[in-house]
């Protein structure tokens, strides 16, 4: 018995043996069908998601072409027809509707570009140019900007010492209507104005755009390109064969100091200027229709030629702390800019003109008083009124707005008599802000050294007075070359033979009017927008290779209504050009016979009250006053293509004002 027990046992230790052998073997066969499920299934979602990403990608680019397929396949008016559906019945272009009215071409008509619109294109460079023989760096896609931004710098930059080409360089401006229809793609500039112009007959033989490099200084442009003697000869050429009907010339922006420059130029004699003798614009222009002219410059161009920065750029500066100014994959971006830019000589044309006596002192300016509310107030509301009017008399205290740079808004908020200046100008440059050989990009802030730096803030203060003395500090090579081009002041004697040279012609308020009785001069611009006027710096780490001024767009005003947003004073204008320059010389400088305008040409201003785009279906709007978005403005295409047509400023209604430019002009004490 106890034989067959362990018999038995022994057979059933063995069955559980066998038992246990067979569920290892199991589950080690659970485990590799496991292991193998597991990498099928992370196959499988790999190549899931690489699937998902690829018909993601596909679905995007079958609904893009055929949306694309859909645009090209549509009957041409559909857009409009879309667009009339949701807003009504759109009114008719400005040239279809008069050509309606029968009018038809009769002057030749000029457009003198401002600076940037212009296209610019390569004719020969260094070796990391090649490939770009004819090809725009400026203007168009931008491509090379971003395939290989150290050589488009290298070959935007002119040199330091000429303001010329640097040597192995030539860029020159674009031909044609084609030089600045288009700033970009979709991005118009003349275009709307030369399509309009078509519609009651105009074609390329009866309008000329007058491109120029709008880097270099107005005279290099003669010197360089003989581009005012190709001016002066297209002119002469539309006049001769359009009948002897004289040409209406239509300046944009800087474009408007260039005319003034060649006006002059064109009168002067040889070999300074062209020859043409004293009553040659008499003889071949019509009208001047000066668009968003900065007859007296702009407060913006100091804050670009100090600092690199304008509204946009401070706030970018500010929501991204280092990023424009550290080495972020190699590049610096705002000490390239200033590099660059401060090559350009035409940049230092519009530096504000006329000193304190035009832009206003520590304590007063000729804008005081003005109401920033971005609001449309009602006339017929005698309440608001009331309000405004005690608004403007809080603002009249409180905002300086001829100080165009302080430092601190305590400074730019409190009377002279309650802050000490230390005087700059003899300040002793020294002790470098930075090793030259430790920064990637030079500027000539790295020659000033801490003691510079310091002193430029320890003046506080600076209005269109100091502003040339400040700018003659910190820049000295610009400066030195802009000495040579422009100036900024006011004549006592325009008949000093001193006031013959070139350097005084783009200033209005150093040189007179051609004599040509006959001829109009517009002023046309856009207002009811905030136009950058005056700013609040501060100092920034002067340890690195960085720009040590800064907007501080910290500085905010104390009520919703405050004029002083993210460090910037804003006044009435266009977005670029305050009412006050673009606006006072028609107002009063040049109205009537005056010293400035001893013929008496008759000077109108034509206003343009901003009205932002309805909807997104308009595009940049039809009634828009921003500086460039004004070029499709529908009542200033209308009143350019009247005067092209035959009208003057009295058929147009004389001037038509919405701001208080006549009461500023007033208040400028000006020897007329």
């Amino acid at each position: 018995m106890s034989f067959l027990r362990r018999r038995k046992g022994s057979e059933f230790s063995k069955s559980n043996n066998s038992t246990d052998s067979h569920s290892s073997k199991d589950d080690d066969n659970n485990k590799k069908d496991k292991s193998k499920r597991v990498q099928n299934e992370e196959r499988i979602k790999k190549f899931s998601c690489v699937d998902s990403c690829c018909w993601f990608i596909g679905c995007i680019c079958s609904t893009w072409w055929f949306v694309l397929f859909l645009y090209n396949a549509m009957p041409a008016s559909f857009p409009q027809f879309v667009t009339e559906a949701i807003t009504g019945p759109l009114p008719d272009p400005p040239g279809l509707k008069l050509l309606k009215e029968g009018l038809t071409v009769k002057h030749p008509v000029v457009f003198v570009p401002g600076i940037v619109t212009g296209g610019l294109e390569l004719w020969e460079g260094h070796q990391c140019a090649d490939g770009l023989f004819r090809k725009r760096l400026w203007g168009g896609t931008f491509g090379e900007l971003y395939k290989r931004p150290l050589c488009w710098v290298e070959h935007m930059s002119l040199d330091n010492e000429t303001g010329l080409d640097p040597p192995g360089v030539r860029v020159r401006p674009v031909s044609g209507l084609v030089a600045a229809d288009y700033f970009a793609p979709g991005y118009f500039v003349w275009a709307v104005l030369i399509a309009n112009l078509a519609c009651i007959g105009y074609e390329e033989k009866t309008m000329y755009m007058a491109a120029y490099d709008w880097r270099i200084s107005f005279q290099n442009t003669e010197v360089r390109d003989q581009t005012l003697s190709r001016i002066k000869s297209n002119i002469e050429l539309m006049v001769a064969t359009n009948g002897g009907n004289k040409v209406v010339v239509i300046p944009h922006s800087m474009g408007v100091l260039y005319f003034l420059h060649f006006m002059k130029w064109v009168e002067a004699p040889a070999p300074m200027g062209g020859g043409g003798g004293s009553d040659w614009c008499a003889k071949h222009i019509k009208a001047i229709m000066n668009i968003g002219g900065p007859f007296l410059g702009v407060p913006k161009a100091v804050g670009g030629l100090f600092s690199s920065e304008a509204k946009d750029i401070a706030v970018a500066r500010a929501l991204a702390p280092g990023v424009l100014d550290k080495d972020v994959f190699g590049l610096q971006t705002l000490q390239h800019l200033m590099r660059m830019t401060r090559t350009w000589d035409s940049t230092m044309s519009m530096i504000p003109k006329g000193g304190d006596t035009v832009w206003g002192g520590l304590d007063w300016s000729p804008e005081g008083g003005y109401y920033c509310s971005g609001k449309k107030l009602k006339s017929n509301d005698i309440r608001t009124a009331v309000q405004n009017e005690t608004r403007s008399l809080e603002n009249r205290e409180s905002v300086n707005y001829g100080r165009i740079i302080s430092f601190g808004k305590d400074v730019a908020e409190a009377h002279s008599s309650k802050f000490e200046r230390i005087d700059f100008r003899g300040a002793v440059k020294g002790n470098n802000l930075a090793n030259k050989t430790t920064c990637d990009v030079w500027t000539e802030y790295h020659e000033m050294g801490m003691g510079g730096i310091k002193a430029v803030a320890d003046y506080k203060a600076y209005t269109a007075g100091s502003i040339l003395d400040l700018l003659h500090f910190v820049a000295p090579k610009l400066m030195a070359r802009g000495d040579a081009h422009f100036s900024y002041g006011i004549a006592d004697n325009l008949d000093d033979p001193k006031y013959n040279h070139y350097k005084y012609w783009s200033n209005p308020l150093e040189t007179k009017l051609p004599n040509a009785p006959d001829m109009e001069i517009y002023s046309m611009y856009g207002v009811g927008i905030p136009t950058e006027r005056a700013y609040v710096y501060k100092l920034t780490s002067a340890s690195e290779c960085c720009i040590p001024f800064q907007i501080d767009t910290s500085a905010e005003g104390g009520s919703e209504d405050s004029c002083l947003k993210g460090g910037v004073f804003s006044v009435n204008g266009d977005e670029t050009v305050p009412v006050l320059s673009a606006g006072f010389m028609c107002a009063k400088g040049w109205r009537g016979r005056t010293r400035f305008n001893p013929s008496g040409i008759h000077t109108y201003i034509r206003e343009y009250d901003h009205a932002p785009p309805a909807n997104l279906l308009e595009g940049r709007g039809t009634q828009s006053g921003a500086h460039v978005d004004i070029m499709g403005n529908f009542a200033l295409i209308e009143d350019i293509i009247r005067v092209a047509a035959g009208a003057t400023g009295e058929d147009l209604g004389g001037d038509r004002v919405y701001s208080d430019i006549f009461k500023w002009s007033e208040r400028i004490d000006l020897d007329l």
